[in-house]
């Protein structure tokens, strides 16, 4: 008798892992991977043909755990049976289903959202969860759960309220009174999970509330869609990363995962597979491809093939070209992107599982906080490892402090305290010009509205183009120049700060010139970035010297990522503590690094660490990760 209770206790036992860890079930070992069918598609799997032969042309060249089907989309209401069908066609082939809304009243006029202040909207967002919650037990509003609407009603509803205090307070109501208690009301073990998207500097001023939204809702989800850089929003490519890992720190443990897209198939696949990478190099638990349409109906084109494609680069355009074979032993040929991300997912699968959790350089950015938009997302790709927090830390050696920080009334109170402790703060330029009167309270420096065009850092380097900063003032002998640019510098008539070090008490507080166009910040040459990244990464166990475009993954379990994404092969340097002996690849291919010494510094007056240092190439657009 006592056998069979022991049995039966590990199975309960074993029965509840799995039902915890439904990872462990899944086609991959570290994440989910899952899809998202717009309204229009889920509309059109009423026609169980179309849905065949459409999830045929998915299925076979990514796997896939999980597909969202969404309900609601410019007003295209999804019908119940056709929503039914679709969870049966799924179920029985073993994928997991949730639902989805998006909010829009027509995404092609701007994306125009609802407008809160309407009865006849309200009413209408509150029938659209209650739909949605009487077919599923999950289901995640896409990104435009916020407001853009002006109308005369709106206008008259905001009186003396700013926009951003409107829409915030107007928003978070939506959210609680409209979506999540009418949908609890229909299903009580419905889960709603809000997805945020990746213009997080700005989202105070549509009503996306990051203080009480993440508590609100049983979940979020991120926006890691990167495309082209060179878009409107200037989305640089480690933001795919960096959000990831400051939405995580909104409410640890309730970030579901990371949403990727088709922008940026113009820059090449491996525009695509980096978006999907860095993504998962964040530990996101779950990644979304956005979506159905477009797995079925982007096509693979030679024209993807980058022009660096040959060199062994991580992503290799050739190979996943090949014949798929199937699980039957036929061979299928690769048709759309869908290959891509079966391709990249695979092979990222097999490095993340050997990651721990990520740490960076801590950067305190206050809810609501604008200022110096998006500039640590330029900063990791020069090499930085960014940990964004909505609240300041207490644990540093140097903590960074962008613009964002002067909303908060205290901050000065704050930075005091951590150099008063013996701890360093790095602030940028935007921050000093932000509250000039609370900085002179430490040292009396200004960032005024003079410009000066530089092109020579001295014996830090020279950049190819001229580029222009802002002139960051001080006292003579009371702040030092660590770094400084002239046009020209040596041999010149005047010099100005791109570090600037300011003593206080046993500490430093230390200010950072951010170039009028933070791109420029590509264009500091690799000495003037080396001691950029010396000097911030003194709670790190690494950092790198070389060029810009390369970024640094560092995580708790003594491993590390670093990534190029230049068009071009760079050398580096990863710079480490000298009782780290050797450099081991986590990619199975035998690579280990043995460390040279490193040359002390003349320039610096205190002693100077025993550093190693070991030397990596990375090709285009590739990475390579370490364990020590």
């Amino acid at each position: 008798m006592k056998e069979i209770i022991t049995k039966t206790l590990i199975g309960l036992c074993l029965f509840c892992l799995a039902a915890t860890c439904p990872l462990q079930a899944g086609k991959y070992k570290s994440f989910k991977v899952s899809v998202y069918a717009r309204a229009y598609e889920v509309d059109k799997m009423k026609d169980l043909h179309w849905l065949d032969s459409t999830w045929t042309v998915i299925s076979r060249q990514v796997d896939v755990d999980k597909i969202y089907l969404e309900t609601h989309r410019d007003l295209l209401i999804v019908d119940d049976a056709t929503l039914e069908q679709a969870k049966k066609y799924f179920h029985d082939r073993g994928i997991e289903t949730a639902g989805g809304i998006t909010y829009t009243i027509d995404e092609s006029n701007s994306f125009e959202t609802f407008c809160y202040s309407n009865p006849q909207h309200r009413k209408k967002v509150q029938e659209i969860a209650e739909h949605t919650a009487k077919h599923f037990d999950e289901f995640l509003l896409d990104d435009f759960f916020f407001t853009s609407c002006k109308s005369e009603d709106e206008i008259h509803a905001k009186g003396d309220l700013s926009w951003t205090e409107y829409r915030l307070k107007l928003m978070t109501e939506a959210g609680r009174d409209l979506v999540l208690k009418p949908a609890k009301k229909v299903n009580p073990d419905v889960k709603v999970i809000i997805k945020y998207p990746n213009w997080y500097d700005h989202f105070q001023g549509l009503g996306f509330n990051l203080e009480e939204g993440p508590q609100l809702f049983d979940g979020i989800w991120t926006g890691t869609e990167t495309r082209d850089p060179a878009g409107a929003q200037h989305l640089q490519n480690y933001l795919s990363y960096n959000i990831i890992r400051y939405f995580e720190n909104l409410r640890p443990g309730y970030n579901g995962g990371g949403w990727v897209d088709a922008g940026g198939l113009n820059m090449s696949m491996d525009r695509y597979a980096e978006q999907l990478h860095l993504t998962m190099l964040a530990k996101a638990p779950e990644i979304m491809l956005f979506a159905y349409h477009q797995l079925i109906g982007v096509p693979l084109s030679p024209s993807q093939r980058a022009p660096w494609q040959g060199q062994g680069t991580s992503f290799n355009f050739d190979e996943m070209m090949a014949p798929i074979t199937l699980p039957d032993g036929k061979q299928v040929q690769p048709t759309t992107m869908a290959r891509i991300a079966g391709v990249t997912l695979k092979q990222t699968d097999r490095l993340i599982g050997l990651l721990g959790n990520p740490v960076g350089i801590q950067s305190y950015k206050p809810f609501h906080s604008s200022g110096d938009d998006f500039l640590q997302n330029y900063l990791g790709m020069i090499g930085l490892p960014m940990d964004m927090r909505p609240t300041f830390p207490d644990d540093q050696k140097m903590v960074l402090l962008t613009a964002q920080a002067a909303s908060d009334p205290n901050i000065i109170d704050k930075i005091k305290k951590q150099l008063l402790s013996g701890r360093e703060v790095f602030i940028t330029s935007g921050l000093l010009k932000a509250i000039p009167d609370k900085i002179a309270e430490i040292a009396e420096l200004r960032c005024t509205d003079l410009k000066a065009l530089v092109n020579d850092f001295g014996r830090h380097g020279q950049s190819a183009r001229d580029l222009l900063i802002p002139q960051v003032l001080y006292y003579t002998n009371d702040s030092w120049e660590v770094v400084s640019a002239g046009r020209p510098l040596t041999g010149g008539v005047s010099g100005y700060p791109i570090v600037l070090r300011a003593p206080y008490a046993s500490s430093n507080l230390y200010v950072l010139t951010v170039p009028d166009d933070m791109g420029n910040l590509y264009d500091y040459p690799a000495g003037a970035l080396n001691e950029i990244r010396r000097n911030m990464s003194k709670d790190l166990d690494a950092y790198i010297e070389g060029p810009a475009k390369v970024a640094l993954f560092l995580y708790d379990n003594r491993t590390l990522v670093v990534e190029n994404f230049n068009d071009e092969p760079v050398n580096i340097n990863i710079v480490m503590d000298e009782k780290t002996g050797k450099l081991t690849s986590l990619e199975n291919n035998g690579e280990v690094l043995q460390p040279q010494p490193t040359k002390p510094n003349p320039f610096l007056r205190n002693k100077q660490p025993s550093k190693h240092s070991f030397r990596v190439t990375l090709m285009p657009h590739s990475y390579k990760a370490y364990k020590y």
